[in-house]
């Protein structure tokens, strides 16, 4: 029971850093993509004046 009971909570926190990694990276990149269409916008506005 005991080895049980400690496999189940090193799945637990394995679960919950992976889905940590996951989500920091997802909005990392989501973050940088929105900069770059800002910085695309802004090239394209100041090309056309």
């Amino acid at each position: 029971m005991k080895k049980s009971t400690l496999g189940f909570l090193i799945g637990l926190i394995s679960f919950v850093v992976a889905a940590t990694a996951a989500l920091t990276a997802f909005f990392i990149v989501k973050d940088k993509k929105k900069k770059d269409d800002e910085e695309l916008m802004e090239y394209l506005d100041c090309s056309i004046e």
